[in-house]
């Protein structure tokens, strides 16, 4: 009969699991940390920055000047009573799980506030395009000899 731990080393032998295969498994282990460990701090970054990386629509100048004003919301455990009627007094599951500090109380629809960025936006054009063509008449005027302050 056939010693039975020769046969369970020729079978981890076999399957790539023997004694000249721990270094390639300590290096394969070596390489798994390393990626976890960069995927964590990504993950990680991702969940504390401010660069809004994973959006699928890109964040207007304004709104990341704006970022500060954003926090996370943290939600209360299901199973505490009290806690979630705190929650919900204090308008917690109104907009998004993301939103501006203030919303709750101001009572703003948050599309309120991507419409107020673009008038914004749109008064400054205004304003600039204004100004060009004021300069530019008063510059044709000058050309031509009238005195304008």
């Amino acid at each position: 009969m056939a010693n039975p731990q020769l046969h369970a080393h020729n079978f981890l032998k076999k399957s790539g699991l023997g004694k000249e295969d721990h270094y390639f498994w300590k290096q394969i282990g070596k390489a798994l940390l390393c990626t976890y460990a960069l995927f964590g701090v990504a993950w990680w970054w991702n969940e504390t920055s401010l660069l809004g990386w994973m959006t699928l629509k890109p964040k207007p100048k304004e709104e990341k000047e704006m970022a500060y004003l954003y926090e996370r919301r943290k939600f209360p455990y299901p199973g505490d009573k009290e806690a979630i009627d705190e929650f919900i007094a204090s308008g917690g599951t109104i907009g998004t799980t993301i939103g501006p500090k203030g919303l709750i109380e101001s009572g703003e629809n948050p599309d309120n506030f991507q419409k107020k960025l673009q008038s914004k936006k749109l008064e400054q054009e205004s304003v600039k395009l204004w100004l060009r063509m004021r300069n530019e008449v008063i510059s044709e005027l000058q050309e031509k000899g009238y005195d304008v302050e």
